[in-house]
Protein backbone atom coordinates (compact mmCIF):
# COMPACT_ATOMS: atom_id res chain seq x y z
CA UNK A 1 0.00 0.00 0.00
CA UNK A 2 1.38 3.58 -1.08
CA UNK A 3 2.18 6.12 1.99
CA UNK A 4 -0.37 8.77 2.17
CA UNK A 5 0.94 11.92 2.35
CA UNK A 6 -1.50 14.68 4.06
CA UNK A 7 -1.13 17.95 4.22
CA UNK A 8 -3.10 18.23 7.38
CA UNK A 9 -0.37 15.92 8.89
CA UNK A 10 2.59 18.11 7.64
CA UNK A 11 0.84 21.13 9.32
CA UNK A 12 0.52 19.54 12.53
CA UNK A 13 3.79 18.03 12.43
CA UNK A 14 5.34 21.48 12.11
CA UNK A 15 3.83 23.36 13.99
CA UNK A 16 4.22 20.69 16.71
CA UNK A 17 8.20 21.27 16.09
CA UNK A 18 8.27 25.11 15.45
CA UNK A 19 5.38 27.01 16.74
CA UNK A 20 6.55 27.40 20.18
CA UNK A 21 10.48 28.37 19.53
CA UNK A 22 9.77 29.91 16.30
CA UNK A 23 7.06 31.81 16.66
CA UNK A 24 5.60 30.38 13.20
CA UNK A 25 2.97 28.95 12.05
CA UNK A 26 2.46 26.36 8.89
CA UNK A 27 -1.02 27.29 7.12
CA UNK A 28 -2.74 26.27 3.76
CA UNK A 29 -3.70 29.01 1.49
CA UNK A 30 -4.66 30.04 -2.33
CA UNK A 31 -3.22 29.83 -5.54
CA UNK A 32 0.10 31.42 -4.09
CA UNK A 33 2.62 30.56 -1.05
CA UNK A 34 3.83 33.56 0.69
CA UNK A 35 5.42 33.88 4.03
CA UNK A 36 4.06 36.31 6.58
CA UNK A 37 5.95 37.65 9.48
CA UNK A 38 3.95 38.64 12.20
CA UNK A 39 2.30 42.13 12.31
CA UNK A 40 -0.55 44.31 13.79
CA UNK A 41 -2.91 41.80 13.21
CA UNK A 42 -1.20 38.64 13.41
CA UNK A 43 1.18 38.03 16.42
CA UNK A 44 2.70 35.09 15.00
CA UNK A 45 4.76 33.65 11.86
CA UNK A 46 3.24 32.56 9.02
CA UNK A 47 4.42 30.16 5.98
CA UNK A 48 0.95 29.80 3.68
CA UNK A 49 1.90 27.19 0.97
CA UNK A 50 -0.49 27.00 -1.95
CA UNK A 51 -3.71 25.04 -2.80
CA UNK A 52 -3.40 22.09 -0.48
CA UNK A 53 -0.38 20.80 -1.79
CA UNK A 54 2.18 18.83 0.33
CA UNK A 55 4.96 19.61 -2.03
CA UNK A 56 4.35 23.08 -2.18
CA UNK A 57 4.30 22.95 1.71
CA UNK A 58 7.39 21.50 1.77
CA UNK A 59 8.71 23.68 -0.44
CA UNK A 60 7.89 26.71 1.00
CA UNK A 61 9.14 25.65 4.69
CA UNK A 62 12.47 25.01 2.82
CA UNK A 63 12.87 28.57 2.18
CA UNK A 64 11.76 29.35 6.19
CA UNK A 65 14.79 27.21 6.42
CA UNK A 66 17.39 28.79 4.89
CA UNK A 67 16.28 32.30 6.24
CA UNK A 68 18.10 33.58 9.07
CA UNK A 69 16.43 35.51 11.48
CA UNK A 70 16.26 38.90 10.25
CA UNK A 71 15.16 37.52 6.79
CA UNK A 72 12.30 35.92 8.68
CA UNK A 73 11.26 39.59 9.68
CA UNK A 74 10.55 40.67 6.03
CA UNK A 75 7.50 38.98 3.61
CA UNK A 76 8.38 36.05 1.46
CA UNK A 77 12.03 36.59 3.25
CA UNK A 78 12.97 40.10 1.27
CA UNK A 79 13.72 37.72 -1.62
CA UNK A 80 13.15 38.75 -5.28
CA UNK A 81 10.76 36.71 -7.54
CA UNK A 82 11.23 36.61 -11.06
CA UNK A 83 7.75 35.32 -12.51
CA UNK A 84 7.80 32.56 -14.75
CA UNK A 85 8.56 33.55 -18.10
CA UNK A 86 12.21 34.01 -17.37
CA UNK A 87 14.83 34.72 -19.59
CA UNK A 88 18.03 32.27 -20.09
CA UNK A 89 20.11 34.85 -17.32
CA UNK A 90 17.19 35.55 -15.63
CA UNK A 91 16.51 31.59 -14.94
CA UNK A 92 20.01 30.93 -14.61
CA UNK A 93 20.20 33.51 -11.65
CA UNK A 94 16.57 32.29 -10.00
CA UNK A 95 18.25 28.52 -10.03
CA UNK A 96 21.46 29.70 -8.30
CA UNK A 97 19.47 30.66 -5.50
CA UNK A 98 16.86 27.78 -5.32
CA UNK A 99 19.73 25.45 -5.15
CA UNK A 100 19.79 25.18 -1.30
CA UNK A 101 16.11 25.85 -0.71
CA UNK A 102 15.41 22.90 -3.14
CA UNK A 103 18.20 20.81 -0.98
CA UNK A 104 16.81 21.29 1.68
CA UNK A 105 13.38 19.69 0.26
CA UNK A 106 14.50 17.14 -0.66
CA UNK A 107 16.20 16.41 2.63
CA UNK A 108 12.73 16.88 4.08
CA UNK A 109 10.75 15.33 1.08
CA UNK A 110 12.98 11.68 1.55
CA UNK A 111 12.45 12.43 5.53
CA UNK A 112 8.12 11.64 4.49
CA UNK A 113 8.70 9.51 1.75
CA UNK A 114 8.08 11.40 -0.35
CA UNK A 115 8.69 11.77 -4.13
CA UNK A 116 11.00 14.74 -4.83
CA UNK A 117 11.62 16.73 -8.25
CA UNK A 118 13.35 19.78 -8.93
CA UNK A 119 10.95 22.87 -10.22
CA UNK A 120 13.08 25.21 -12.97
CA UNK A 121 9.34 27.04 -12.70
CA UNK A 122 9.60 28.26 -16.31
CA UNK A 123 7.07 27.06 -17.54
CA UNK A 124 6.97 30.02 -20.69
CA UNK A 125 9.94 31.36 -21.21
CA UNK A 126 11.76 31.65 -24.00
CA UNK A 127 14.06 28.28 -23.50
CA UNK A 128 13.76 25.11 -21.60
CA UNK A 129 16.00 25.20 -18.87
CA UNK A 130 18.24 21.76 -18.41
CA UNK A 131 16.55 19.99 -15.91
CA UNK A 132 18.62 17.38 -14.93
CA UNK A 133 21.82 19.66 -14.99
CA UNK A 134 19.59 21.98 -12.35
CA UNK A 135 19.12 18.70 -10.05
CA UNK A 136 22.66 17.39 -10.29
CA UNK A 137 22.99 20.95 -8.57
CA UNK A 138 20.39 20.69 -5.91
CA UNK A 139 22.11 17.32 -5.43
CA UNK A 140 25.83 18.17 -4.87
CA UNK A 141 24.65 20.71 -2.49
CA UNK A 142 22.78 17.98 -0.58
CA UNK A 143 25.99 15.91 -0.33
CA UNK A 144 27.45 19.18 0.67
CA UNK A 145 24.74 19.31 3.58
CA UNK A 146 25.51 15.80 4.68
CA UNK A 147 28.98 16.33 5.18
CA UNK A 148 28.76 19.60 7.11
CA UNK A 149 25.75 17.97 8.81
CA UNK A 150 22.05 18.89 9.01
CA UNK A 151 21.32 22.55 10.00
CA UNK A 152 19.11 22.49 12.87
CA UNK A 153 15.84 23.23 11.68
CA UNK A 154 16.81 20.88 8.70
CA UNK A 155 17.29 18.29 11.36
CA UNK A 156 14.61 19.17 13.92
CA UNK A 157 11.78 18.47 11.12
CA UNK A 158 13.69 15.82 8.97
CA UNK A 159 13.47 13.61 12.56
CA UNK A 160 9.99 14.82 13.14
CA UNK A 161 8.83 13.35 9.46
CA UNK A 162 10.84 10.65 9.83
CA UNK A 163 9.53 9.46 13.25
CA UNK A 164 5.82 10.12 11.79
CA UNK A 165 6.37 8.31 8.53
CA UNK A 166 8.91 5.54 9.85
CA UNK A 167 11.44 6.26 7.35
CA UNK A 168 14.94 4.80 8.32
CA UNK A 169 18.10 7.71 9.13
CA UNK A 170 19.07 9.11 5.26
CA UNK A 171 22.27 9.58 3.94
CA UNK A 172 23.53 11.38 0.59
CA UNK A 173 23.78 8.66 -0.65
CA UNK A 174 20.02 7.93 -1.06
CA UNK A 175 19.72 10.92 -3.49
CA UNK A 176 20.07 9.71 -6.96
CA UNK A 177 19.14 12.24 -10.20
CA UNK A 178 17.05 10.36 -12.31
Amino acid sequence: MAMQHQYQDLITIFNDTFFKAYNTSLELGGEEPIYLPADESTDYHRIIFARGFYASALHEIAHWCVAGPQRRLLEDFGYWYEPDGRTEQVQSEFEKVEIRPQAYEWILSASAGFPFSVSCDNLNGDFEPDRLVFMQKVKNEVEKIFEDGLPIRVAQLSDALRDHYQISELGSEQFLVR
